[in-house]
């Protein structure tokens, strides 16, 4: 689809950006206590292979490595930029790459369906309202969920943490929204073209995209899927195979401990604006407007145990699993 936006070209650059390493802060432990010796001490593998996304959920991986916070862990960090959290598991199970970002529903599933045993490593991101939203053309005869009854939706990968939420949101409204029928795949830069050229009725999408898509072209919310039973949802964390966390149990550790304080440096609102056009491309002035979550600073296996519930409910998991036999402690 040949996209008319200017702004799309932009986009569409930003997905091949990545930031670098900087200078150093002191490591923390998980919990923000003081962690093991920094300098590699005792480490089993000192340059690790970091999947990631140019989305601002990944804000605090970039000021990890901003701030030398891996670097004061010992830790030589390469990222390598993916399309989507289903790219990731592939390149973990070849070995490609050692730790990634991806969305939970995406991880939990192909651990269910043995295609790979993977562990938690590191939360993410957790949404907030206006992070994830379902948005229709200003002209739309859509004016809430329960018109997207026999629509279709644009979203990013099916079967992911996107249909998930919508389906909820649907759900609450009162008509039930098939995987095949009612969603239609987008790379999130395209989305915009979709909705303008009619090729979809709506679209489910992050930020910074959701921004732009209302600058653009004048589209409008119709539901924030951050609120009701998906408020505060957890949407993406970072996971390893369970071979190489049991092979590589303190640079995991090490890798938690960098993330952490990352994780707490993101509560602060300005350090994630600062560092999100180092990384995306996106002006600093157009930064300072994005919604932004949530950084959890811990793993919380009740937290994660409801996105799994929730993809039991929506047959997105043929059986019930425990997030807690997920999740890696650290050491």
């Amino acid at each position: 689809m040949k996209l008319r936006s200017s702004f799309v070209g932009l986009l569409t650059l930003a997905l091949m950006a990545v930031a670098g390493c900087g200078g150093a802060d002191e490591p923390t432990t998980a919990s923000g206590g003081s962690g093991a010796p920094a300098g590699g001490s005792g480490l089993e593998k000192t340059t690790i292979n970091i999947g990631t996304m140019p989305v601002v959920d990944t804000a605090p991986l970039q000021i990890a490595m901003e701030k030398g916070l891996f670097k004061a862990e010992g830790l030589e960090v390469k990222p390598s930029v993916l399309a989507g959290g289903a790219e990731a598991i592939p390149k973990l199970k070849g070995g490609s790459l050692d730790i990634s970002f991806g969305n939970y529903v995406s991880f939990f599933s192909a651990t269910a369906k043995g295609a790979i045993d993977l562990k938690i490593v590191s939360d993410g991101f957790q949404s907030a309202p206006k992070t994830h939203v379902i948005m229709v053309p200003k002209d739309s005869p859509i004016q809430t969920v329960a018109d997207l009854k026999d629509k279709t939706i644009a979203v990013n990968t099916k079967r992911n943490i996107s249909t998930m939420l919508i389906r909820v949101a649907g759900k609450a409204h009162n008509i039930e929204l098939d995987e095949d029928k009612n969603f239609a795949e987008f790379p999130f830069p395209e989305m915009e073209g979709a909705l303008k050229a009619g090729t979809v009725d709506a679209a489910q999408v992050v930020e910074p995209f959701g921004t732009f898509i209302a600058q653009n072209i004048g589209a409008r919310v119709v539901w924030d899927t951050s609120q009701g039973p998906t408020a505060d949802f957890p949407i993406a964390g970072y996971a390893a195979t369970s071979e190489f966390v049991a092979a590589n149990p303190k640079t995991v550790a090490a890798f938690q401990r960098a993330m952490s304080k990352a994780q707490e440096l993101a509560a602060d609102r300005a350090n994630v604006v600062a560092v999100i056009p180092k990384y995306t491309k996106i002006p600093a002035a157009a930064a300072g407007s994005l919604a932004i979550g949530a950084f959890p600073t811990t793993l919380d296996a009740t937290r994660l145990q409801r996105v799994a519930d929730s993809m039991h409910e929506y047959g997105l998991l043929d059986a019930p699993i425990k997030a807690q036999d997920l999740i890696f402690a650290g050491r």
